[in-house]
């Protein structure tokens, strides 16, 4: 299985991005998708998670702002991101929480590779 996340670059403050990550290979189902991202000397957060039934978290520092969202059907995620702002600015990375290959394997987590977002100001 393989998460190949696309849709970042550069964008000024206020601005919006949109990205993606297409869940790839041998896929019976997928718990959850989230988006991580990582700013140069800090830590990894969560920034939006969707469980399969749709129910969605967020981090506080992008509510009402950010808008994950998920097509089961393609096994792909999105994160709509609007109101950019220089403090979101950082790597941004996909995962797929639970995904077994069949009714009988056993679960595994995967992450995509990063995708840079950088906003300006």
């Amino acid at each position: 299985v393989q998460l190949q996340a696309s849709g970042g670059g550069l964008v000024q403050a206020g601005g919006s991005l949109r990205l993606s990550c297409a869940a790839s290979g041998r896929i019976f189902s997928i718990n959850a998708m989230g988006w991580y991202r990582q700013a140069p000397g800090k830590q990894r957060e969560l920034v939006a998670q969707i469980i399969s039934g749709g129910s969605t978290n967020y981090a506080d520092s992008v509510k009402g702002r950010f808008t994950i969202s998920r097509d089961n059907a393609k096994n792909t995620e999105y994160l709509q991101m609007n109101s950019l702002t220089p403090e979101d600015t950082a790597v941004y990375y996909c995962n797929a929480v639970r995904v077994k290959s069949s009714l009988y394997d056993s679960s595994r987590d995967y992450w995509g590779q990063g995708t840079l977002v950088t906003v300006s100001s």
